[in-house]
C-alpha cells in the first residue's frame, strides 16, 4: 500500500520508525520530522517498506547526488549521532547489557572513501547501481562516495563496450592510487584482448569471474590482464588488495580501529585471529605476541596473508586455512581477535567461547545487533564484563557501522 508517513525516529538498521493505526512501520530513507509517502508491505509484526517522495524535509537531510546505496542522507554529524545510538539501543534492547559506549570515531572522509564498490552494466550503456529494495538498475552520473581511483576506474569502463558482461566490481588502493577491475560474465576466452586494452588505457589489472548465484565470486575466476593484486595501508600496515576477496573498503577508518584494537588487545604469547582475510589484524598483533595464528577459510585470502607476511619479514604471524567453527582447535591462547561477517557468531562458536574461551576476546563486528546478542550471551554465560565499546564509521551516508569491543574475563 502507498500512504503518507511523519517519521518519529532512527531505529538499528537505518529505518524510520512511523506509527499507523495497522501498527508500526519500518521505512528506508526517511528521517526523523519527516512528512513522507511510502509504500509498506505487511511483514510478520510491522509494516515495512521505501520512501517513494519526501513531502516534509528535516532540516538535517543533504541534497547530494548520492548513489541509490546511501540510505542516510543526513548531516555528517547526525549521521554520527545516529549511530551512535544505534550501537546504545542494540547493546541494550538485543544484549540486554548496560555498558559506557565511547564515542565514535568518525570517518577521515566524508565523501570519496569507498576504495572497492560493484555496478551494473545499464541496457542503455554505461555502469549503475541496482536499486537495494528491487534490484532495479539506476544510471548515475559520479558516484560520490568512491573514492578517485574507483571512480577513475568506473569512468573508464561506462565508457567500455562489453558485450555480455553483467556486472563490474572494482578495488581501488588508496596507497597506490590505482585500480583493479573484475568483469563478471561473457568468457574469459572473449575478453582477453578488451582486458589487455583496458590496462593500456590506465586500469592496473583485469579479473574475470563468472556469474555465481551462490554469491559473488563463488564460480571460477581468472586474472586476464596487469596486475593481480594492490598493495594498500591500513594503519601503518601494508596488506594486498584484489576485487575478488574480501578487504575493508575504507582503508583510513579500518587503519584507525586495528590500531585501536592492537592497543586494547595488550601482549602475551599467543593471539589466535579468526575470519582473518589477509590477516590485517594478525600484522598489527604480531609485535605484541610471540605467535599470532590467522585462521581464514578462503584459499586465497590465506595465500596472499602467507606471502604479504614473508615479504615483511613477520616470522611470528601463522596462517591456516580453516573454517573458523574450529576454534576449540587453536585453543589455548591468551587473545582470540573475531571479525565475522554480519550474521555474527554461530551458535556453537558462542557455545565454545563460554566454555573455554581464553582471557580476552576483540570482537569486532559490522552488524551491531547480532555483534549485541553474542557479547550479551558471553557476558552472562561466560563470566565476561564488556570492558570497552567503541563504534566506528566506516560508511557514511549508509546506516552501516563497526563496533570495535574488548571482552575479558572477570577476575
Amino acid at each position: 500500500m502507498i500512504t503518507e508517513l511523519v517519521i518519529e525516529k532512527l531505529v538499528p538498521g537505518g529505518w524510520g520508525l512511523a506509527r499507523t493505526p495497522e501498527g508500526t512501520a519500518l521505512v528506508r530513507g526517511a528521517l526523523p520530522g519527516e512528512r513522507v509517502q511510502a509504500r509498506l508491505y505487511r511483514r510478520k509484526n510491522h509494516l515495512e517498506g521505501e520512501t517513494l517522495a519526501v513531502l516534509e524535509a528535516s532540516p538535517d537531510r543533504v541534497n547530494l547526488p548520492l548513489p541509490p546505496t546511501a540510505d542516510l542522507p543526513l548531516r555528517y554529524p547526525a549521521q554520527l549521532t545516529a549511530k551512535q545510538g544505534f550501537v546504545e539501543e542494540s547493546l541494550r534492547r538485543v544484549g540486554g547489557l548496560r555498558a559506557e559506549v565511547h564515542a565514535i570515531a568518525p570517518s577521515p572522509r566524508e565523501l570519496r572513501y569507498r576504495t572497492a564498490a560493484q555496478y551494473v552494466y545499464l541496457p542503455t550503456g554505461g555502469l549503475g547501481y541496482r536499486r537495494p529494495s528491487s534490484h532495479e538498475p539506476v544510471p548515475i552520473a559520479e558516484d560520490l562516495l568512491a573514492a578517485e581511483p574507483v571512480e577513475e576506474a568506473r569512468r573508464l569502463l561506462s565508457s567500455w563496450p562489453l558485450v555480455n558482461v553483467g556486472e563490474v566490481a572494482i578495488k581501488g588502493s588508496l596507497a597506490e592510487g590505482r585500480a583493479l577491475a573484475a568483469l563478471i560474465g561473457a568468457s574469459p576466452g572473449k575478453l582477453k584482448r578488451a582486458a589487455a586494452a583496458l590496462v593500456e588505457s590506465g586500469l592496473a589489472g583485469v579479473w574475470w569471474a563468472a556469474p555465481n548465484p551462490g554469491g559473488r565470486f563463488r564460480g571460477r575466476l581468472v586474472h586476464l590482464a596487469g596486475k593481480a593484486v594492490l598493495m594498500e595501508d591500513f594503519g601503518g600496515v601494508r596488506a594486498p588488495v584484489d576485487p575478488v576477496s574480501f578487504s575493508q573498503v575504507n582503508p583510513l577508518a579500518a587503519g584507525r580501529l586495528y590500531r585501536e584494537a592492537a592497543a586494547l588487545a595488550g601482549e602475551g604469547r599467543r593471539a589466535v585471529e579468526l575470519f582473518a582475510g589477509v590477516g590485517v589484524l594478525g600484522l598489527h598483533l604480531a609485535g605484541r605476541f610471540a605467535e599470532v595464528v590467522a585462521v581464514e577459510i578462503n584459499g586465497r585470502s590465506v595465500q596472499m596473508g602467507a606471502k604479504n607476511a614473508r615479504k615483511q619479514g613477520v616470522e611470528n604471524l601463522h596462517f591456516v586455512r580453516d573454517d573458523a567453527r574450529n576454534l576449540e582447535a587453536y585453543l589455548p591462547a591468551d587473545l582470540i581477535a573475531l571479525d565475522p561477517p554480519r550474521a555474527g557468531l554461530s551458535r556453537e562458536m558462542r557455545r565454545t567461547l563460554i566454555e573455554k574461551g581464553p582471557e580476552k576476546l576483540l570482537y569486532i563486528a559490522c552488524d551491531p545487533a547480532t555483534w549485541a546478542r553474542d557479547v550479551g550471551e558471553l557476558v552472562k554465560k561466560g563470566g565476561y564484563e564488556l570492558a570497552f565499546v567503541r563504534p566506528y564509521d566506516f560508511f557514511p551516508y549508509t546506516h552501516h557501522v563497526e563496533v570495535l569491543s574488548l571482552l575479558a574475563k572477570e577476575r
